[in-house]
């Protein structure tokens, strides 16, 4: 693996800052492994700072009160987790687990405000990636109001594309992360039965494929029609 600093300096998360204060970052920030199945933070935990993923993958999930997950999202490498805590003081909204071995960088809370002060342009990098993640939810909320199960399942693979995807040639795009059906039904609020029966449509109709077990979206403007409001 790269070095941790410019590991960090070149994930997404960072992007659009200037190398000083993407370099800042890199030197307040706190190398973290973690292992499959191990639990980043919980709902309710105090928010003490956030992490950007390096490498491997983490779902963001709630627990309803009858003790089902609802499965939020599933972040990559370069995703930002827990970034709500450096703004609002408030406790974890959500839960955050590794799907996989995933390597970390924990941005501690008073030292990004130290950082921050002193360089005001961090706070408005925060602002934006913040007004990212609010813009999905909103999508996803207006999915769920708005949108049959197939418009749904689209939007998941959308979403999941923007993160984990690979361009194969001028159009289709690769999923590079092995999600399941039931994952793609807990996100997209569908019976996983149902959900097998919109993709296998769009498997005989060129829409999707599998390659060695990822999902290929081979027509992506039509499932961008399909999850359009």
């Amino acid at each position: 693996m790269q070095d941790f600093s410019e590991l960090l300096r070149s994930s997404f998360s960072l992007s659009g800052l200037s190398r000083d204060l993407a370099e800042g970052i890199s030197a307040i920030s706190k190398p973290l492994a973690l292992k499959s199945k191990a639990v980043l933070f919980e709902a309710g935990d105090p928010g003490n700072g956030c992490y950007a993923i390096l490498d491997g993958s983490m779902k963001v999930s709630v627990l309803s009160v009858d003790g089902s997950e609802q499965l939020l999202a599933v972040l990559g490498a370069g995703s930002l987790v827990g970034e709500l805590a450096l703004l609002d003081g408030n406790p974890r909204s959500a839960t955050v687990t590794a799907l996989k071995p995933t390597q970390l960088a924990f941005i501690p809370k008073n030292a990004f405000y130290s950082f921050a002060d002193n360089h005001p342009s961090l706070y408005q990098h925060m602002l934006n990636i913040v007004s990212g993640r609010l813009r999905n939810s909103n999508d996803a909320l207006a999915a769920r109001s708005f949108l049959p199960l197939n418009g749904r399942v689209a939007q998941t693979l959308l979403q999941l594309s923007e993160t984990f995807g690979k361009p194969i040639d001028d159009e289709r795009v690769l999923i590079h992360y092995k999600i399941s059906q039931s994952e793609i039904a807990n996100m997209a609020g569908g019976a996983r039965e149902n959900v097998s029966r919109v993709l296998n449509t769009w498997k005989r109709d060129g829409v999707v494929s599998r390659l060695s077990g990822y999902y290929s979206l081979d027509r992506p403007e039509v499932l961008r029609a399909v999850a359009a409001i």
